[in-house]
């Protein structure tokens, strides 16, 4: 199976099931002397672990990350950094009735025609389980950036039709605050209510949700980001849309741009600080990338993530014999995705981010 590897320089490898002992993953190409604080690495892997509240899947795992390679009294040595985090509390029985069964909108069909082999333990390979080992790499990646100042936000701005206000403009250190006071994390107190109560009664009725993630990236300097296949957004766009029930992306303007007329959207130049190399822009519909390459504006996107697809309800299916047949789900599942995605999104963001910065770096030394 091929398309395991993220990245060019900063690149990661992860591995593992649902079910199986355990996932993890492997940096190649991270830089020596970061500092590794695994304490933040577990920080940031419990904001995506399951079981974490009502409106959670209820799935006990503590994704405790044990670091096997790469780190030298609190600092990577430049090799491979490693890491595995087992799987503690895997009911592959919970799966049994869908051994001979394909759940609508999931990939078991397409997964086993390809393969002629499903794990369908909860999706093996195929699960959101594996996107902890990105959290895990996301972190060290977090931990470089920090070096540049480059700071990442991300909240549950959208579920179903509930949209938050915009927050771009606010203090990211108090938004942070806000969001992880709720735990439907959105940064906004009286939307999260609303999302909470949402969610809730979706999950009581049997039913899921989906929702909007918005980020903002701050701090970013001018010229990350290739001008033609490999432009900044296109590699975030890949980023985000490789994360499971991700079905949506735009940044800055994003399909509201189209409705817009060029002289609205345009981002007219500034220079307050009288600087030719650190211009500014009086808006930033461009969402801090023009060309592909960053102009040292915040970069803003969302993400958009479709509902669960598995169901505590009826529906008809088909089974491996092309048969028509019934499906109900069973296990343990999130009703909307997106609280738990957050982290998932800003680890997306750090590995691109880290990626391209590496790379800016080593086009810098070679002029």
């Amino acid at each position: 199976m091929a398309g395991n590897s993220f990245g060019d320089v900063f690149r990661i490898t992860t591995f593992g099931e649902s079910h199986g002992e355990a996932i993890g993953v492997i940096i190649d190409g991270c830089p020596p002397n970061i500092d590794i604080d695994e304490t933040f690495i577990q920080s940031e892997l419990d904001k995506r672990r399951p079981g974490q509240s009502k409106i959670t899947t209820q799935r006990k795992e503590s994704d405790t990350a044990k670091i096997l390679s790469g780190v030298f009294e609190g600092k990577t040595t430049g090799t491979p950094l490693a890491m595995l985090i087992p799987n503690e509390d895997q009911r592959s029985k919970d799966y049994s009735h869908i051994k001979d069964k394909y759940r609508p909108s999931h990939a078991d069909y397409t997964y086993e025609v390809k393969y002629g082999i499903r794990d369908y333990r909860g999706g093996g390979r195929s699960s959101a389980r594996e996107t902890a080992a990105r959290v895990a790499a996301g972190a060290v990646a977090k931990s470089f950036l920090s070096q540049f100042g480059i700071r990442i936000f991300a909240h549950v701005s959208g579920v179903g039709k509930i949209e938050a206000p915009n927050l771009v403009s606010h203090d990211i250190d108090e938004l942070t605050q806000i969001r992880e006071s709720n735990i439907v994390r959105c940064a906004d107190p009286a939307t999260a209510n609303e999302m909470i109560a949402f969610i809730d009664a979706i999950r009581k009725a049997g039913d899921t949700v989906g929702g909007r993630i918005s980020t903002v990236i701050q701090h970013v300097p001018v010229g990350l980001g290739e001008p033609v296949f490999d432009k900044l957004h296109a590699d975030l766009a890949k980023a985000m849309m490789s994360i499971n029930a991700v079905h949506g992306f735009e940044y800055g303007s994003g399909f509201a741009g189209s409705e817009m007329q060029g002289s609205e959207h345009n981002d007219l130049f500034t220079n307050p600080e009288n600087d030719a190399e650190k211009l500014k822009t009086l808006t930033n519909f461009s969402g801090g990338i023009q060309g592909g390459i960053s102009n040292g504006m915040e970069i803003t996107f969302r993400t958009a993530f479709k509902p669960v697809a598995t169901i505590m309800r009826a529906q008809q299916t088909i089974s491996r014999e092309g048969e028509t047949t019934e499906i109900t789900g069973k296990g343990r599942h999130d009703p909307c995705v997106v609280p738990r995605a957050v982290i998932i999104i800003e680890a997306m963001a750090a590995l691109v981010l880290a990626d391209h910065l590496l790379k800016n770096q080593i086009y810098d030394a070679a002029r």
